[in-house]
């Protein structure tokens, strides 16, 4: 079963951070392998509290133990620390059947 993981990133706090944070993102998204299936998007918020997220990002994986493994990826881990300084996120993992 497939499992999607969604970052909304709700505030910038350090531009230069978030320029650090971009350049490590890229290794964290090889192993192992996402589908991006939403990426810097335009937005509205619909429902719910009226403050918009500056992005949101979607990716799929194969199962929910590959998302599993890439937040525990040492990729992953090591730009802990620069996205904390970067900005205020939000990660959702959710495992799900496809949508028919």
């Amino acid at each position: 079963m497939a499992a999607y993981v969604v970052f909304a990133r709700e505030k910038t706090r350090s531009a230069a951070q978030f320029d650090e944070l971009k350049k490590m993102a890229v290794a964290s998204f090889q192993k192992p392998r996402a589908t991006f299936l939403a990426v810097h998007g335009c937005q509205e918020g619909r429902e719910g509290p009226k403050n918009k997220n500056e992005d949101i990002v979607i990716l799929e994986f194969p199962s929910y133990e590959a998302a599993q493994a890439r937040g525990h990826s040492p990729e992953y881990q090591a730009a802990g620390e620069p996205r904390v300084r970067a900005g205020d996120y939000r990660c959702i993992l959710n495992e799900s059947a496809a949508a028919k």
